[in-house]
């Protein structure tokens, strides 16, 4: 039976993610003061006892997910639950830094500053205002692609993440991302939102930000995964470490292709998705996917506990 790991992107954080697994686990524990080193912050802090909206801005939402999901995986380290030849690691967008530091490719100290770096990149490529993000839900990829190619004209407007059958978020200038909620409608979307984000993601205006990533990247050791990573850009597995580099930084501008990476790991004979860190977005888009995978979150204590009495 193979697995895949899977780790959460940004929007699921939440004040408190992680406490009860640092409390709980000194292996957690320790992941939490090592991005705390890395950094020079008490990035921690901020999780446990701080103000959303801060947490919520990009630099910090970055590295705190990351953090949370590797907590979490130490913790089922610590349990006797270790990576099989059979597996996979994946994640959404910045959830697959999680996922090298959890496979051993990204040191957790490279990861954090890699995220806070990325972060602040792609909160600076745009300025505030002159881009968005929509979810378009009842459209399929080929349908939103259509709607962003028809909303573009001059500016940009493009299909950003393929999350599953009937979700894909559409990035770009802020004028043209609303007129493909009115053409999704029009072609009969169930409903097409504006989504409160500070930047419009994966999409050509982000490519100051993969310029960015493209000099933090150049120097930092990417070491070959413990088992391969299913990665946004193409939808497969890699585990060449300079292919994981320039994918990271393709992977600024290009789409998330969520929904076909999810369908590339079941028919390589993935039956279970465990989805590690914050929140239980992933698990609710794999589910949509394919019915047959079972999906495992793992977050907390208890679901460690559940975990380990269910094998």
């Amino acid at each position: 039976m193979a697995r895949a790991f899977v780790c959460p992107g940004q929007g699921v954080q939440s004040i408190g993610m992680g406490k009860a697994l640092a409390d709980t686990f000194a292996e957690s524990k320790a992941v939490f003061q090592e991005v705390d080193d890395a950094l020079g912050e008490r990035l921690s802090t901020l999780i446990w006892e701080g103000d959303l909206e801060r947490l919520t801005l990009t630099e910090n939402a970055q590295p705190a997910l990351m953090a949370t999901s590797l907590a979490a995986f130490r913790a089922l380290e610590s349990k006797g639950i270790s990576l099989q030849p059979s597996d996979f690691v994946a994640g959404h967008s910045l959830g697959e830094y999680s996922a090298l530091a959890i496979s051993g490719a990204l040191s957790v100290t490279d990861t954090a500053c890699l995220l806070k770096a990325r972060g602040k990149a792609m909160q600076a490529a745009v300025p505030v205002g002159v881009g968005a993000m929509a979810a378009l839900l009842g459209l399929d990829f080929e349908a939103a692609s259509e709607v962003a190619a028809e909303a573009a004209g001059s500016e940009v407007c493009h299909a950003a993440n393929d999350n599953d059958p009937g979700q894909v978020v559409v990035s770009g200038n802020t004028a043209a991302v609303e007129r493909a909620v009115e053409i999704a409608k029009l072609k009969g979307a169930k409903r097409a939102i504006i989504l409160p984000v500070s930047a419009p993601f994966h999409c050509a205006l982000m490519a100051p930000a993969a310029e960015a990533m493209k000099e933090a990247l150049a120097d930092v050791s990417i070491r070959a995964p413990k088992v391969p990573l299913v990665a946004n850009v193409c939808a497969e597995a890699v585990s060449d470490p300079e292919v994981i580099r320039k994918l990271l930084i393709e992977q600024i501008t290009a789409s998330v292709r969520w929904r076909e990476s999810v369908l590339w790991m079941s028919g390589k004979g993935v039956s279970e998705v465990w989805e590690i860190g914050a929140g239980k977005a992933l698990s609710s888009m794999v589910r949509r996917i394919n019915r047959d995978i079972t999906c495992r979150n793992v977050a907390q204590p208890d679901d460690i506990n559940s975990i380990i009495q269910s094998l």
